[in-house]
């Protein structure tokens, strides 16, 4: 679980100072969406990996 945890968060984290670049809006840009898509994807395979245990 804190392998898949881990995979979880550490793209989620990875964007967050992409995002920090946008100044005073949040909408995601070209890479910045890529690892929002990237984080969600991997949320819901460890969702569905800890749900089915």
């Amino acid at each position: 679980m804190t392998r898949i945890l881990a995979a979880t968060l550490i793209p989620a984290l990875a964007a967050a100072p992409a995002l920090a670049h946008s100044g005073p809006h949040l909408h995601p840009h070209g890479i910045d969406a890529a690892w929002i898509v990237a984080a969600v994807a991997l949320a819901a395979l460890a969702a569905v990996v800890w749900f089915r245990r």
